[in-house]
């Protein structure tokens, strides 16, 4: 069986003067993943290892959930970033098989549609929310649309 949590990166600025990879959090961004891990911790979701896209703002909230979780963190992918149609899945069917359960922390729309696309269930994630699916596969290639059962979504 395969875990995966979806997480929405945190509220970033809008600064007209950074570019989009770029953008760091705001304040109430950085509180919000601090809460969401503690909301995590709180009720016993703790996977094994994160990863992200490379945009400051994933990365940084995949950092601050990592410290509180105390989760190993595996590279950042670019494809998380620049996500087309299949790209997530792509990086979802190449995660590591030593691990049962993975965070990924990426953008949205991109995360809102593999949460429809795994489970067939919509949720607009919001910033910092975090979507918890479970799959009855022995390995992240197995991973396709649709057989993902939705066990958990929080929100700040």
């Amino acid at each position: 069986m395969k875990q995966l949590l979806l997480i929405r990166h945190a509220k970033a600025t809008h600064h007209n003067d950074s570019n989009d990879f770029e953008r760091p959090l705001t304040p109430s961004g950085l509180q919000d993943a601090a809460v969401m891990a503690q909301r995590l911790l709180e009720h016993n979701i703790i996977p094994q290892a994160i990863i992200s896209s490379p945009a400051l703002r994933a990365e940084t909230t995949a950092n601050i959930i990592a410290e509180h979780l105390s989760l190993h963190k595996l590279p950042t992918d670019m494809l998380i970033y620049e996500a087309k149609k299949d790209d997530l899945l792509k990086v979802i069917s190449g995660l590591p098989d030593k691990y049962d359960f993975i965070a990924l922390a990426g953008h949205n729309p991109d995360i809102s549609d593999v949460i429809d696309r795994l489970t067939g269930e919509y949720k607009n994630m919001s910033t910092c929310a975090v979507a918890l699916i479970e799959f009855h596969a022995d390995n992240w290639q197995q991973i396709s649309s649709g057989l993902g059962t939705l066990l958990f979504y929080d929100e700040p």
